[in-house]
């Protein structure tokens, strides 16, 4: 008689493991407690797999794979291949999600097995390391450093602005010179603030990287948190929750003219898939269509890349580490920049002769 195998319910094991989580049993690899967009997605992560278990009819267990003959071991390979392939069905072609999106959710996936083995001892195989997790570059939306010193310096659009709408301007060139993530910029209080030598900083610990990071900030932004000393007890900035930040940038946006289509494609199982405003109408999406609070992080780091500041020295400021595939992004968006300005001067070159009167010796 074949010996009976332990079986255990994935879910509850899961519940058990974002609990653990929440109350700093289970750590990231530093050793820091998880944060809370972390513990978001696996909350996340849970109900989708509790929907993908009811309407499939599909009961998602774990083996006690140690004690498996050849057989059952082929058979649980096929059942965890089938898994896979049905979960990332479901996550693609019934709820819509992008390559990056559910290569997100199988990386989470795996962190989960990791845990079973690493902290609980549970022998249930090395099948989660043959779950592919796709990925993609998704397209960097950033100002410009002439529309950025537009916005700083315009006046006569700006006296038509709204006042909420004036606050979000200002909170925007704000976080687009000082590169910082949104949570930490709207975080900022007067503790934040340095003055070194008549030069005033700001100095911050990153929420994401728990890191510090003190940037010079210059005479306009100086102007913007006077404007709002007075207004606001602790705050430098006046703060907005995301959503509603995001929806007034674009209308400013919009309202400076950055209308001009752009063409936006993402990725499903590998394949270009073009992204519409409207559906149903096709319409492409506009500049201002795509610029969220992200938009200010990533302008500012490539701004001070594009006016030639040293990686490292950006590094420092943005809080990236050294081998950080995202900051190559932005190094290699600005090089770009770089070369369109370098082709223009070539082609007033190509345009006019230069004259000049050559030495006598």
């Amino acid at each position: 008689m074949p010996k009976k195998i332990d079986e255990y319910p994935l879910l509850p094991l899961f519940h058990k493991f974002i609990n653990e989580a929440k109350k700093g049993k289970h750590l990231q690899k530093n050793g820091k407690k998880i944060k809370t967009d972390s513990l978001n997605n696996y909350v996340y992560l849970e109900n989708l797999l509790i929907k993908f278990s009811e309407e499939k009819v599909f009961h998602i267990r774990i083996l006690n794979s140690i004690t498996l003959t050849k057989k059952q071991f082929d058979n649980e390979q096929k059942y965890w291949k089938n898994f896979y392939h049905l979960f990332t069905s479901y996550l693609y072609d019934e709820l819509g999600h992008f390559d990056n999106y559910v290569g997100r959710l199988i990386k989470l996936l795996r962190s989960f097995f990791n845990y079973l083995i690493n902290e609980k001892g549970l022998n249930v195989g090395a099948f989660h390391k043959k779950f592919y997790a796709p990925h993609e570059e998704i397209e960097i939306i950033v100002l410009t450093p002439e529309r950025l010193n537009y916005l700083i310096h315009d006046k006569e659009l700006h006296k038509k602005l709204t006042p909420d709408l004036k606050k979000v301007k200002d909170v925007f060139v704000f976080g687009c010179s000082v590169a910082l993530r949104y949570s930490d910029l709207i975080a900022l209080n007067k503790t934040n603030l340095e003055v070194i030598n008549q030069r005033v900083y700001i100095k911050v610990l990153s929420k994401k990287t728990q890191t510090f990071t003190r940037v010079k900030i210059p005479e306009y932004a100086i102007q913007i948190i006077k404007k709002y000393e007075k207004l606001y007890r602790h705050k430098l900035l006046p703060e907005f929750n995301n959503a509603f930040f995001n929806k007034k940038i674009k209308n400013i946006m919009q309202h400076y003219g950055f209308t001009e289509p752009i063409g936006r494609t993402r990725l499903r199982r590998g394949i270009p898939i073009t992204i519409y405003k409207d559906k149903k109408s096709k319409s492409t999406f506009r500049f201002c269509d795509s610029v969220t609070t992200h938009t200010m992080r990533r302008s500012g780091i490539t701004t001070l890349l594009s006016l030639g500041m040293k990686e490292q020295m950006v590094r420092q400021i943005s809080g990236h580490s050294a081998n950080s595939k995202d900051f190559f992004r932005y190094v290699s968006f600005a090089q770009t920049y770089i070369d369109k300005e370098i082709d223009d001067v070539y082609e007033k070159f190509n345009k006019k002769r230069l004259e000049f009167e050559p030495e006598l010796t």
